[in-house]
């Protein structure tokens, strides 16, 4: 059967590739990559593993994904990068599924000299400026010079997560009993802002090659738009729950709908949409982040920051291509072109075969990931991946 793609090529996939026969309403993409996703292994493998998370990013429409390093124990020098190899492509044969996967390196306050030996292990460095889940944090100024600096030297990406710490910190010892739509209040607009400007301008001092992750408000935006005209090294990245949450769905969500960075509102939805129009957005990435219904469910502020997210990307911005949002080009490019450029990818043949019209409810009990969650539950969606084809 031929299959059109999006630029009017035609590629030949078997009949049993899919299960589907409807050729009308049928596409082929370029297989997502999501850079941002956390599946809770080593340590906390009852939230997620990579049996669980291939089975999440197939389902998705993903073949790539990049995981974050604030694991439990931490990945933060060789030791604990190659354990977590192992574990990885164990249970990857477990299951069959020959899901394509990069590792970040998580920065300290004490490890600047181990990256050397690991440099052309990982796909970057992941700095959080902001505490966030798990134990890594480099608040203090002098400490991320270095680490601006390392990247630099070594010519890698440096991730980060842009939350100003001091900031935070002073926002909670003014909020006495604090509810969930505190939260945004808390890890406020101003704590995201100073720590993006003082990335960017960091970035522009070192030269670095500085990858901001779920930017999430109009402020950053700005500063970023300008940082790109002035020819400085910055990408962005955007989340699902930044582009299709706010503040409103505190009311709905409660604490499901609690992350770091948090909920913005209306206003901010719309910049991230306009920045993706105007090219400042460079990728999407689902920042999956799963915990269980009993530990969200908890009350605020003992509740974990997280969502779910890799299943629900591809058909949230399917969706969004419907309702004249934006385009399928411009889809392939924030999941899949854009990010091989970044992180100079070798190009891989993967496909996603797409049923532009099936339309359906996002249900727990039809999710793959191990918490069996998402805050998309009850909306119905129209443009669904109902297979991938890997090309090893």
């Amino acid at each position: 059967m031929e299959i059109k793609t999006y630029n009017n090529r035609t590629i030949k996939i078997s009949e049993t590739a899919f299960p589907y026969s409807n050729s009308d309403n049928l596409i082929a993409l370029p297989a997502l990559i999501d850079p941002h996703v956390h599946f809770r292994t080593p340590g906390q493998e009852y939230k997620e593993n990579w049996e669980s998370g291939a089975g999440a990013a197939r389902a998705g429409g993903i073949t790539t994904v990049f995981d974050m390093p604030n694991n439990d124990p931490p990945v933060t020098d060789a030791i604990s990068l190659r354990a977590k190899k192992e574990i990885i492509n164990e249970q990857l044969k477990n299951i069959g599924i020959p899901l394509r996967y990069y590792l970040y390196f998580g920065a300290t306050n004490g490890n600047l000299n181990k990256i050397e030996e690991v440099k052309n292990e990982i796909i970057g460095i992941k700095l959080f400026m902001g505490a966030s889940t798990g134990n890594l944090l480099i608040s203090r100024l002098e400490d991320q010079k270095k680490w601006f600096a390392k990247a630099a030297e070594l010519n890698l990406v440096l991730a980060v997560h842009a939350e100003d710490e001091t900031e935070i910190q002073k926002e909670k010892k003014l909020i006495l009993n604090p509810t969930i739509r505190d939260h945004s209040k808390i890890r406020s607009r101003i704590a995201a802002v100073i720590a993006t400007k003082q990335a960017i301008a960091l970035a522009k001092k070192y030269n670095t090659k500085l990858y901001l992750c779920h930017i999430s408000t109009k402020e950053e935006i700005e500063l970023i738009r300008q940082a790109k005209m002035e020819g400085l090294q910055i990408f962005t990245e955007v989340t699902p729950h930044h582009l299709f949450l706010n503040e409103n769905d505190y009311e709905r969500l409660g604490s499901l709908g609690q992350m770091n960075p948090p909920l913005r509102t209306i206003d901010d939805n719309l910049a991230l949409w306009k920045a993706i129009q105007d090219d400042i957005v460079d990728t999407i990435g689902s920042d999956h982040a799963p915990h269980t219904l009993e530990e969200k469910t908890q009350p605020y502020p003992q509740s974990p920051s997280g969502v779910p997210g890799i299943e629900t990307t591809l058909p949230l911005l399917l969706n969004a291509y419907h309702q004249g949002k934006i385009t399928l080009e411009k889809i392939v490019a924030l999941t899949n072109k854009n990010i091989q450029k970044i992180f100079n990818l070798p190009i891989n043949n993967d496909w996603v075969i797409i049923d532009l019209e099936k339309k359906q409810i996002v249900k727990n009990e039809n999710l793959k990931t191990k918490c069996r969650w998402s805050p998309y539950v009850g909306q119905k969606l129209r443009g669904w991946p109902i297979d991938i084809i890997f090309n090893h």
